[in-house]
């Protein structure tokens, strides 16, 4: 412990004593970092107010919906059929064995033709999913590029919950790029508007 306090009495009396050697490193650190521009944007915020996303996510509401209601009715129709089937085997209401086996079979390719339908469906949302974030990601990308032409930001960063713990609230542009990408976005015109403005 001594040793460790003379050796810190040491340093302190050379660096009093002697020129300060970290002198320019410190100064061209902090020009450097003065000098680094930085900006973040909240995700949250973002999702919520850009046209596109409140667009895409009603899109995709509605495709999920359609799916649970398509899967739901035909899971319902499996299970009637699975339920008939076990009540006619325990009133012998088959005629023979091959009868049975063959309403079994009917009820196991429903089954598995509702797996498939599942998975699908599944699948084709996921498509969408990646889809519009790949969207997303594109038409953020595009508008930053146009946007830092003349504000030059070094860094554009990404805030979303705590995954910066602190930022000055100078630092936001959430507000300009949302107002700037909802006046960049144009929202894909319906089939059935197009057919009207044609009449």
């Amino acid at each position: 412990m001594m040793m460790a306090a003379a050796a810190v009495l040491a340093l302190a009396s050379c660096n009093n004593a002697a020129p300060k050697m970290d002198e320019q490193p410190a100064t061209a650190e902090k020009a450097s970092t003065d000098g680094l521009k930085i900006a973040y944007v909240e995700v949250d915020s973002l999702m919520s107010q850009y046209e596109f996303c409140k667009d895409f996510t009603l899109t995709l509401q509605k495709k999920s919906n359609n799916a649970r209601n398509t899967l739901t009715q035909k899971g319902q129709q499996l299970q009637s059929a699975a339920e008939n089937f076990q009540q006619k085997l325990q009133n012998n209401g088959f005629s023979s064995r091959e009868q049975a086996e063959s309403q079994q079979a009917a009820i196991q390719r429903q089954q598995q033709g509702l797996q498939e339908l599942q998975a699908r469906l599944e699948n084709e949302l996921a498509s969408e999913t990646e889809k519009y974030n790949k969207a997303l990601r594109d038409s953020l990308m595009h508008f930053l590029n146009a946007y830092n032409a003349d504000k030059h930001y070094d860094l554009i960063l990404t805030k979303q919950g705590d995954n910066i713990l602190y930022a000055a609230q100078r630092f936001d542009i959430t507000k300009d790029v949302i107002n700037g990408l909802n006046k960049r976005y144009k929202p894909a015109v319906k089939k059935d508007e197009k057919k009207a403005e044609k009449k």
